[in-house]
């Protein structure tokens, strides 16, 4: 079996993250791919993030007509960061012999290694990018290399992904701004029904 894991923030969740699901899950023929909100990552600040009922709610409002794709609140229940070396032991513990493919947004590929125990990540995990544009493709595959010579595998599928991030369109909201074409139709009627976003400051979540 062969499953994706996809974690973060998704503050919100938007089309860029459903976008990457579905080339991972193609190109590499996943089986399945879980996607996991984070409680709260290490590297980030976290003042003016929204409650975590809320991301894992629009997560799943995102992709409840995707079959290949489940959420999991598995890192929302764990106490303290969420560290991804946790989560892959805890998957390799649940879905034995299964094959793991870590997949990453480009500028997490290209920090994986500064990461919580990262030789971990490797031994769980296929560490997976995907370009968004061709001067990243080049820059994500010299890094591979860098990786391989500290023991992990990596997968780099040749297909684009759109560039959208979650503080665009947070800061997009904030200004009374559309946001129609960045997140599923579902996930921009949740975020106006439950104003969010509408104080948040300046953050780079």
């Amino acid at each position: 079996m062969k499953i994706g894991v996809f974690g973060g923030s998704f503050n919100p969740i938007h089309n860029g993250h459903i976008q990457l699901t579905k080339v991972f899950s193609r190109t590499l023929s996943l089986d399945k791919v879980l996607v996991i909100p984070a409680s709260f990552s290490p590297f980030k600040q976290q003042q003016g993030a929204v409650l975590s009922e809320h991301r894992l709610a629009m997560c799943r409002l995102a992709f409840e007509n995707l079959p290949f794709a489940e959420v999991s609140n598995m890192e929302l229940k764990r106490e303290g960061p969420s560290y991804t070396y946790l989560t892959l032991q805890t998957l390799t513990q649940e879905y034995p012999g299964a094959e793991l493919f870590l997949m990453t947004g480009a500028d997490s590929f290209l920090s994986i290694q500064q990461w919580k125990h990262p030789e971990v990540l490797f031994a769980c995990a296929t560490i997976c990018a995907a370009p968004r544009n061709q001067d990243d493709a080049a820059v994500l595959q010299e890094h591979a290399r860098f990786l391989h010579t500290l023991g992990a595998r990596t997968a780099l599928p040749r297909v684009q992904v759109m560039t959208v991030s979650s503080t665009q369109i947070r800061e997009s909201v904030r200004r009374g701004e559309s946001i129609r074409g960045l997140v599923p139709l579902c996930v921009e009627e949740y975020i106006y029904t439950h104003g969010l976003y509408l104080c948040e400051p300046e953050r780079n979540l």
